[in-house]
């Protein structure tokens, strides 16, 4: 895609970047009530509501069946639509083809903008190449970091995963953690791959990969529980995901272990769990923030030829420690599910 006619310094990206937060405040407070109620009624919304054209976005996500995490990027993108009089289209599959296929469909009902999750970024290539052909931009979100700019996205926002790992991995060696297992839910999703890969990079003790099918929770209570049985050593358990987290605490308890918790991501629950002391912190990659800012940078590109980053560094929307010391801060927006 060629960007050579548009400004590409640090003080554009700045500029757009505020445009976007200060967007982002109007459209939070009725974040709730998802994109059709706020679009019809929620004054907050309706008070500054774009008055450019519609126009159409679709989102599509690896999102697996029943993961709550997703719910919360939809609710940051349903908010930013409503704001932008776009009509946003939502799609998911875990399955890299199948993923491909709807942003094949996004094409064939030539929408205005793409917003997609690289989390398989081979199988996405050519599909993404022939929306760009079309002359729909696309947009990366959450997973892909490291190839959006290789498959020609015009911005990315989201976590920089490897980045987010060593953190965590630093964090184990402040609380003096020596054996962690490490969980991951899809083997070969480049997001979870690296969170695990950084954690293995930066923790002076000993990181374990165990891989479970993060489809069916009762395997994964069991594939945990067998691990922490079979290795008393283990003193920590890393999931990557808050659902995780909390099938994590029951296997712990099944296991009869003394291992401790930390996990990558966040919920209603799982604040209440970091409240408790059975999660010890979790990483905020915010994904609300993630899928308000990728339908509204679609907008700010259609309407007035904006894009953060200047084309050349990703918008990181993380990483981000809640523990004890900060959790009473996010737990209002948690019980929302916006955060």
């Amino acid at each position: 895609m060629d960007r050579s006619s548009h400004p590409r310094s640090r003080r554009f990206a700045a500029v757009v970047a505020a445009a976007a937060a200060a967007t982002l405040l109007i459209a939070g407070c009725s974040s709730s009530s998802g994109g059709k109620q706020a679009e019809e009624g929620g004054s907050a919304v309706s008070a500054g509501k774009a008055g450019t054209p519609r126009m159409t976005v679709a989102m599509i996500t690896h999102a697996a069946p029943g993961d709550t995490f997703w719910d919360t990027i939809r609710k940051g993108a349903e908010a930013a639509a409503a704001k932008d009089n776009v009509k946003l289209i939502y799609s998911s599959d875990p399955s890299g083809p199948n993923q491909a296929s709807l942003v094949q469909n996004a094409i064939d009902q030539k929408v205005d903008g793409i917003a997609v999750t690289l989390a398989k970024p081979d199988a996405m290539k050519a599909e993404v190449t022939k929306a760009e052909q079309a002359g729909i931009p696309v947009v990366g979100f959450n997973s892909g970091v490291e190839d959006w700019k290789k498959q020609g996205l015009l911005e990315y926002f989201g976590q920089d995963e490897s980045i987010a790992g060593e953190a965590f991995g630093r964090k184990l060696n402040s609380v003096g953690a020596k054996h962690t297992v490490c969980v991951i839910m899809e083997q070969g999703q480049v997001a979870l791959e690296a969170r695990c890969a950084g954690v293995k990079k930066t923790f002076s003790g000993k990181t374990d990969i165990l891989y479970v099918n993060g489809t069916d929770m009762p395997s994964v209570r069991a594939t945990i529980t067998a691990k922490l049985k079979q290795d008393g050593s283990i003193d920590y358990v890393t999931t990557l995901g808050a659902p995780f987290a909390m099938t994590a605490i029951q296997s712990i308890a099944d296991a009869g272990s003394n291992a401790k918790l930390a996990t990558f991501d966040l919920n209603k629950d799982a604040v209440g769990a970091i409240k408790s002391g059975k999660i010890q912190w979790a990483i905020d990659q915010q994904p609300y923030l993630q899928g308000y800012l990728s339908v509204d940078s679609l907008w700010l590109y259609k309407t007035n030829g904006n894009y953060s980053g200047g084309g050349e560094a990703p918008v990181l929307t993380g990483p981000a420690f809640v523990d004890k010391s900060n959790v009473e801060k996010v737990a209002e927006f948690a019980a929302k599910g916006t955060r």
